[in-house]
């Protein structure tokens, strides 16, 4: 019986030994670091597409990026923009980040904004109503929702605006009613101050205004309240 080595010299493979055996790649990286769970992370993978190389960054959840090879090419980052268009609504500051993430030069990202602007395929007004009534389907109130618009990237004279504008209308004072109806039904085996107090805390983070808690608790949340 012949060994390894004089199987591999008589196949014609140079540089059997074991110290020349390349060692197999790392799934996603050439350089993986061993988290707390013995299993690896990688900072980054470069893969192949088309014969380019491109590179995805890991973050969280997974692979969230490719950087793009043309920083500078205005038609890819116009490609890319309407790509990210396709798969959700965006505001200008949050198309903005997401180029940028991918590598394009800053003049070439405002560039393909302000054409797809002049074409109304971004319209932050417009995006920034969404985004409200998307808040008080949640039971937000307006601070909450004006948060919320600006880490979505809207400017915030924006946000304030279209976050009055829905206020006059009374949409987050109904929200609040809701929220305090919602908590009374969840919390209907608990004590009145139970109740008050996690509505009082669910109130809290999610942006209403004090005096408008104040009346919603007086109303659902009182002794009186409690016995009709």
């Amino acid at each position: 019986m012949i060994s390894a080595e004089e199987f591999l010299r008589e196949h014609g493979v140079a540089g059997a030994g074991a110290a020349e055996t390349p060692e197999p790649a790392a799934p996603h990286s050439p350089t993986t670091t061993p988290d707390r769970r013995g299993k690896h992370r990688d900072g980054g993978a470069r893969h192949t597409k088309g014969g380019c190389d491109a590179v995805r960054v890991r973050r969280g959840s997974g692979f969230g990026y490719t950087l793009t090879e043309s920083p500078q090419d205005e038609e890819a980052c116009k490609e890319a923009a309407l790509r990210l268009l396709d798969a959700a609504a965006r505001s200008t500051g949050g198309l903005r980040g997401k180029l940028a993430e991918r590598g394009y030069e800053p003049q070439v990202i405002d560039a393909v904004i302000d054409r797809l602007v002049e074409l109304r395929l971004l319209d932050d007004e417009d995006y920034a109503r969404m985004v409200v009534r998307a808040c008080v389907s949640r039971m937000m109130g307006m601070r909450g929702a004006v948060i919320e618009l600006i880490r979505k990237g809207v400017d915030r004279a924006i946000a304030q605006s279209v976050a009055q504008e829905a206020a006059e209308q009374g949409v987050f004072d109904e929200a609040a009613w809701e929220l305090g109806r919602s908590v009374a039904r969840k919390a209907r085996a608990c004590s009145v101050e139970v109740q008050r107090r996690r509505f009082w805390g669910a109130g809290g983070r999610k942006g209403h205004d004090p005096q408008v808690l104040r009346e919603v608790a007086h109303a659902l949340f009182s002794a009186d309240a409690s016995e009709e």
